[in-house]
């Protein structure tokens, strides 16, 4: 058995795709995966399942989603090995040490084409500063991430694939209970 984490774009924002935690545990467990717990209410699930392709669970789950709830949600889903290296390059940790509170993570369902990545890497974003390393997008947003250009849906548009983003502390906490859920 594998450990995963799924990471669910847009729901519960703005009283939008409302979806209720509890209803999401349930649909994961509806799906066969094991050991299903949510943390708060944007859609972070931890759970266990068969060592397979994780670009074949995230279409499962946006499918099930669908159906059982009638809206489409992107799902990037990671094994914790994955994310626990995502978490552990972090370059910006190095460069501001002290600044983590201010620190996000943009997860991508794939590597950018190096070319659509150059037209990003050329505009300003300041004061935001962002940092690539393979399917991740490190940011340092020191007016918070709501305010920052570097948005999922900017992402999504520029470079052709899905994305989606969460605080430091959320990256941590799910690594934390990945971990805790494979000794089991």
């Amino acid at each position: 058995m594998e450990t995963y984490i799924s990471l669910l774009r847009g729901i519960n924002v703005g009283g939008n795709r409302l979806l209720r935690m509890n209803d999401l545990q349930q649909m994961y467990f509806d799906l066969g995966f094991t050991d299903c717990q949510t943390y708060i209410q944007s859609g972070n699930v931890v759970f266990r399942y068969q060592k397979t392709n994780p670009a074949e669970l995230e279409s499962g789950i946006s499918r099930k989603i669908f159906e059982k709830f009638s809206f489409m949600v992107p799902a990037i889903v990671k094994e914790v090995n994955d994310l626990r290296s995502i978490a552990a390059n972090n370059p910006l940790i190095l460069e501001m040490p002290d600044k983590i509170e201010h620190f996000h993570v943009t997860l991508l369902s794939a590597n950018p084409d190096s070319e659509k990545l150059d037209q990003i890497k050329n505009e300003n974003f300041r004061p935001v500063e962002f940092r690539l390393i393979g399917s991740a997008i490190y940011l340092f947003c020191p007016d918070g991430y709501s305010k920052s250009k570097l948005t999922n849906g900017y992402l999504e548009n520029k470079l052709g694939i899905k994305a989606t983003t969460r605080n430091w502390r959320t990256i941590t906490e799910l690594i934390r209970m990945a971990e805790k859920i494979s000794i089991l």
